[in-house]
């Protein structure tokens, strides 16, 4: 069995950011891959009774302040966002679209987006400001906007988010690896001890 790690994120989760800007380099490393697994984080939240962090206000204040720290340490920027929380139903659509447009296309669209939300103020919401922020990387906007009305894109998505709550997951980002299940951005040393284990 190939060195795999199951990776459940949304643009809307602070934490998938970092993780988003960690974990492939240590993966690449490793030898192994990543299975990108875009599912609705308030989907989540709603199946299995859980809420962000940010909606207790001391917690957050905290939170946004701890990882503007690991940012700094890490070397990437952070912003809390103005518009925060996002809307990302349609911009995880473009996630599951865009992958399916080769790599690189993946790739190039993961970095727009998680910094577009979580360093740069981007409003992920506005169909507008997602169409610009594709058309300045120089990816395919129009297709992806085209492949983001399709039912079988949002019926991949909507599994994503069940597949999620069905394997154990109650927030963001969620690794699984080899059927065990780490939560959190801190947890990127454990998702990568277990990945060593793997036979």
């Amino acid at each position: 069995m190939s060195k795999t790690v199951d990776f459940y994120y949304d643009f809307v989760s602070s934490a998938s950011y970092i993780a988003y800007k960690r974990l492939p380099e240590m993966i690449e490393k490793a030898g192994g891959t990543i299975n990108w697994k875009p599912m609705v984080l308030g989907g989540v939240f709603k199946a299995v009774g859980n809420s962000g962090p940010a909606n207790i206000p001391a917690k957050g204040k905290w939170m946004f302040d701890d990882l503007q720290r690991i940012c700094s340490r890490h070397g990437f920027r952070f912003s809390v966002n103005p518009k925060f929380p996002l809307n990302t139903i349609m911009v995880l659509r473009g996630a599951v679209a865009a992958e399916k447009l080769g790599d690189d296309v993946r790739k190039k669209y993961m970095d727009v987006m998680f910094d577009g939300a979580w360093a740069n103020d981007d409003d992920l919401s506005d169909p507008a400001v997602v169409m610009e922020l594709m058309d300045n990387a120089g990816l395919p906007a129009q297709e992806i906007a085209n492949m983001v009305q399709d039912q079988a894109i949002k019926d991949e998505l909507r599994t994503n988010t069940e597949a999620a709550v069905e394997r154990g997951a109650f927030g963001a980002p969620t690794f699984f690896v080899n059927g065990e299940m780490h939560w959190g951005q801190d947890r990127l040393d454990d998702v990568m001890e277990a990945l060593h284990r793997q036979k």
